[in-house]
């Protein structure tokens, strides 16, 4: 009985020393409605950063033109320049789970599971969410929220100025 208790009280004590992984990634990503003669729907990139060197840590979507005709959408992948030189150009498209459709202006609300894709490996600690969007015939911009891996937490924000708006990410 003595053994059982111990391994029982052993078992308990590292459970409760090890960091509580976190279960969801909640992100929002706001495409402003903007009033141009010619609007294109953005192409985005949401992935993770390491603050510490700016690598890349994952992938979690990429939304373009995947149904365009010979897959011609993916050749203008790389203006989204600092997900491409960092992670794009590896990748072969479209990706499963993480390729998508461009989306239409509004809020578009994400959940990115962590036991799946870019999470499952992600170590807990701090991270930058970077959602970067280049529209044709229009501009670029990156939004880059930090927030804390490995443990639930309060929602981060940062605000766009031009072709994202409002980026919230919330660890669940």
């Amino acid at each position: 009985m003595k053994s059982k208790l111990s391994l029982l009280t052993f078992a308990g004590a590292a459970a409760a020393g090890a960091p509580a992984m976190a279960a969801d990634l909640n992100v929002t990503v706001e495409i402003p409605r903007l009033s141009v003669a010619e609007y294109h729907k953005p192409y985005v990139a949401i992935w993770i950063e390491n603050p510490a060197d700016a690598s890349a840590a994952g992938t979690l979507a990429v939304w373009y033109d995947a149904d365009n005709r010979e897959d011609h959408g993916a050749k203008w992948l790389k203006d989204m320049r600092q997900w491409w030189r960092k992670a794009g150009r590896e990748m072969s498209f479209p990706a499963d789970g993480v390729s998508g459709a461009t989306r239409a202006p509004g809020p578009q609300k994400l959940v990115f599971a962590g036991s799946k894709g870019a999470l499952k490996a992600l170590k807990p600690g701090q991270y930058n969410l970077v959602v970067e969007a280049a529209r044709e015939v229009g501009g670029h911009e990156a939004v880059r929220v930090p927030f804390t891996w490995g443990k639930p937490g309060k929602p981060a924000s940062a605000k766009g100025s031009a072709e994202l708006g409002a980026v919230t990410v919330s660890v669940k």
